[in-house]
């Protein structure tokens, strides 16, 4: 049987110029003729698909119309829904059943338009991940071509988004969404996140949203259970890390998205100690739900004016409350296929929370009444009354105790059994030992005769329990050991800080450089100790000059500091000052001139090269020994000249002088 041949889709501009009589005429006869080749055997529905250009011409044509938004919003009929799952069989057994696919329904902007129009399909995930498997994205013409155009667009961007980039980034967002083996092909090299990540920083505010949606899709294709790239993942993050900054694509995808919490769950293997580091730095960026910040709702005070109406005098938003248009707009912003309603409807869900609805939009994870709801629909279809967030009065705390659910509790307890105080007031323990056993009160009575209350007991007046604080048994205190292991790491970080200075320095370059890793094995100090410590040495003049003195012999080249000076000076051995008080005696009667070589000035203040000061000195401490001993020998000395030397001297000074003093 020969079917007729499919007309092309007609565009948006020419269905409204079709009577709704005749269109939906057309649309039942595609229907028609989608089901006639689908009922037809393999091997004549590949044929059929080789010989019959115009399949592929319809198929090309519709999903190019109904992937745009207007389009989309307009397809809502019973018959509208049936052409668009035809259309879905159709394609799905062109690429699974037809041996040679037509290269048009491998080109990326088709496969791009598909994504579109079946978002919310799982058969379209299926198809393309069969698709994938079949055909490989690397040995796609089409696709290299299509992300090297990518790439020039992001470098070409400006300030406003260009139609032909606002076009590639839905059909991308939308690919993105249903394979993963999409974000591995753009994942690729490193020229389409560094490209990404440049049109962020001098992006508007609109395209880095979407370009936040399009890295964290590409990074999350990465972590995909079923053909995981784990080391190509962690390659991109450091190297985005290490060209971050204040406003930076990483952090804006760390902060907004939930690639963290996906990263530690699904990260294992050496892979995630490789990655603990960058985990631990990309914390940093992530947005905590206590501490994110309010905004701050200013108050005006009335002025007396009324609602604003529409066009028609009615209030178009009734039944919306204005704190919501804002939250609308952004997740508009984001997800420009959705409507207004369907929008409202998200909110009313996920309690107002933009970020909540955002990750399980990108996760598809919607509840099953919203999987399935129409989502181009606009706010005035809908008829829901919302009102803002109030906050819930939080439940009383419920108290809990051993006794509940007992029979006081249940309130089932027998009345006799309750009594106040003891039960039995005559009872005593005499009576008690009369009513137990003979062996029991036997038992009771030897053990008292055994007991011995004159023998002696262990002294347990140092117990843990009776000293009634913690006994230290850990032998030497720990600060001993703190300062050796601080002193061994001074010694060589100041030396490493001589010889190399730039293993201090504060770059993502220097803390993955063999010279950091060493010094960090070595120390056992962090990269921000590490760090620190440089800093704190360049700020203190006085700190660098006592390590610089303390390790002048080992900064050298020297095995080691030199602790002590010995001092240079003669002293008498120790058998000369065990005899001093004699030798104090024999020299007292020395005088003042420079006698011979033996003698010296004396022994008293000996100057001489025989006798000299003995080793001490009589401003010394008190306590020491060899004061003591240069004490006595002056006083030795002034016995027997008294104070004779000093009044002649004196009398000499006055008559060189000329006058008395």
């Amino acid at each position: 049987m020969n079917l007729p041949l499919f007309a092309p889709f007609p565009p948006a501009n020419l269905q409204k110029d079709i009577v709704p009589e005749e269109w939906q005429l057309c649309l039942d006869s595609w229907i028609l003729l989608a089901k006639g080749n689908l009922l037809l055997p393999s091997k004549e529905f590949s044929l059929k698909i080789v010989q019959d250009p115009s399949i592929i011409a319809f198929l090309l044509s519709y999903v190019t119309e109904t992937s745009t938004s207007n389009a989309s919003s307009a397809i809502h009929t019973a018959s509208a829904r049936s052409l668009r799952r035809e259309c879905f069989l159709l394609v799905h057994r062109i690429l699974t059943d037809v041996e040679h696919v037509p290269s048009a329904l491998l080109d990326w902007t088709f496969l791009g338009n598909l994504s579109i129009v079946y978002a919310r399909s799982e058969s379209l995930r299926g198809l393309l991940e069969i698709l994938c498997d079949r055909e490989s994205l690397d040995d796609n013409t089409s696709m290299r071509e299509s992300k090297a155009c990518f790439v020039r667009l992001l470098e070409a961007n400006s300030d406003e988004i260009s139609p032909e980039l606002d076009v590639v980034l839905r059909r991308a967002g939308a690919l993105l969404k249903a394979s993963y083996h999409y974000g591995q092909f753009l994942m690729l090299g490193s020229d389409f996140l560094d490209a990404l990540s440049i049109a962020f920083e001098e992006g508007s505010s609109l395209f880095q949203k979407r370009s936040t949606i399009i890295g964290y899709l590409c990074l999350t294709s990465l972590l995909d259970s079923r053909r995981p790239k784990f080391s190509t993942l962690i390659d991109h993050l450091y190297s985005l890390n290490a060209a971050s900054h204040y406003d930076s694509l990483l952090k804006s995808i760390c902060s907004t998205t939930p690639l963290l919490p996906k990263m530690r769950h699904r990260l294992s293997g050496p892979e995630s100690e490789r990655a603990k580091e960058l985990m631990l730095q990309l914390a940093g960026f992530e947005r905590s739900k206590d501490g994110k910040p309010k905004k701050l709702v200013s108050r005006k005070t009335s002025k007396g004016k009324g609602k604003i109406h529409d066009e028609y005098g009615q209030g178009a938003l009734r039944n919306v409350h204005v704190h919501k248009l804002s939250l609308v707009t952004q997740l508009q912003d984001l997800f420009p296929d959705l409507g207004s309603g369907f929008v409202v409807r998200l909110l009313d869900e996920y309690d107002n929370d933009p970020e909540k609805v955002t990750a399980h939009l990108l996760d598809d994870s919607l509840p099953s009444h919203l999987k399935y709801f129409n989502r181009a629909e606009d706010l005035n279809q809908t008829s829901l009354l919302h009102s803002p967030p109030s906050e819930a009065i939080p439940p009383l705390p419920v108290r809990h105790n051993v006794f509940d659910d007992d029979a006081f509790d249940r309130l089932t307890i027998s009345p006799s059994s309750v009594h106040l105080g003891r039960a039995n007031a005559s009872l005593t323990a005499d009576n008690i030992l009369s009513t137990r056993p003979p062996s029991s009160k036997a038992a009771i009575l030897s053990a008292l005769a055994a007991f011995d209350s004159d023998s002696d007991e262990r002294d347990d007046t140092y117990d843990v329990e009776d000293v009634g604080g913690t006994v230290d048994s850990a032998g030497p205190a720990s600060d001993d050991r703190d300062a050796d292991l601080r002193d061994g790491n001074e010694e060589t970080l100041f030396t490493t800080f001589k010889r190399s200075p730039e293993v201090f320095e504060r770059d993502a370059a220097t803390r993955r450089g063999k010279g950091r890793a060493a010094l960090k094995s070595e120390t056992g100090m962090t990269d921000e100790a590490l760090e620190g410590w440089a800093i704190m040495i360049g700020r203190d003049p006085r700190r660098l000059r006592r390590l610089e003195a303390k390790f002048s012999l080992l900064a050298a080249g020297g095995s080691g500091g030199q602790r002590e000076l010995a001092a240079t000076s003669y002293r008498e051995s120790s058998a000369a000052e065990e005899d001093s008080d004699a030798v104090a005696g024999d020299n007292s009667h020395v005088g003042r001139g420079r006698g011979p070589r033996g003698g010296g000035r004396g022994a008293g203040r000996g100057r001489g090269r025989g006798g000299g000061r003995g080793g001490g000195d009589v401003a010394g401490p008190t306590g020491d020994r060899e004061t003591q001993i240069a004490r006595q020998r002056k006083d030795a000395g002034k016995g027997s000249r008294a104070n004779h030397n000093r009044r002649d001297q004196r009398a000499r000074k006055m008559a060189r002088g000329g006058f008395p003093g």
